[in-house]
């Protein structure tokens, strides 16, 4: 079992570091649009399913409380939080709706939307990245595999080179991590 536990931990460290090769200008990219949408009093909403809803509340959090350092809040927003109005989309309007609506009542333009989607291919992540975009919103697509229809549909595309859900999802908490920081030393550093 202790073989098993070391090769998950290399799996995860070759693909960060494959990460890194392949995402860093964009990642940077992102951390900048970010950056440039907080200076001009914007926000960032970020959105996605299951896990991917779990990194969005985390990267909200990061960014309204504090990544390292302690200092004012950033206006950030993940949709998955509230739950009375996913039911009432979902149950309205339909479940690919539920981000798609919020992104309509919430976004201006310059605000940064930020979908997370391992598959890229989420069909409610899709259309809440294309509402933001008819919006004015800058977009930023996480996803993995081949970045699917997320990825063609964002402006920037931080897309995973991995097919391996669990070590996508591990990518994006880095990546997650890395902008929060970039962000935070920028505007308070």
């Amino acid at each position: 079992m202790q073989n098993k536990i070391k090769s998950i931990f290399k799996e995860s460290a070759d693909l960060k570091l494959k990460t890194a090769e392949a995402l860093s200008a964009n990642i940077e990219k992102s951390a900048q649009t970010i950056i440039s949408a907080l200076k001009n009093g914007k926000k960032v909403i970020i959105f996605g399913n299951g896990g991917s809803a779990a990194d969005a509340q985390h990267m909200a959090a990061e960014l309204l409380g504090r990544f390292k350092m302690n200092r004012k809040a950033l206006p950030a927003i993940a949709l998955s939080t509230n739950s009375s109005s996913v039911t009432a989309i979902a149950n309205d309007f339909g479940y690919d709706l539920i981000f798609e609506k919020p992104v309509e009542g919430l976004t201006q333009a310059g605000d940064v939307v930020i979908g997370i989607s391992t598959s890229g291919e989420s069909k409610n992540v899709i259309k809440g990245i294309e509402k933001a975009k008819s919006l004015g919103a800058k977009t930023i697509g996480l996803s993995g595999c081949s970045g699917g229809k997320l990825a063609a549909v964002s402006e920037i595309a931080l897309t995973v080179p991995s097919n391996d859900t669990p070590r996508i999802q591990e990518a994006h908490i880095t990546i997650i991590h890395i902008i929060c920081g970039l962000v935070e030393e920028e505007l308070f550093g």
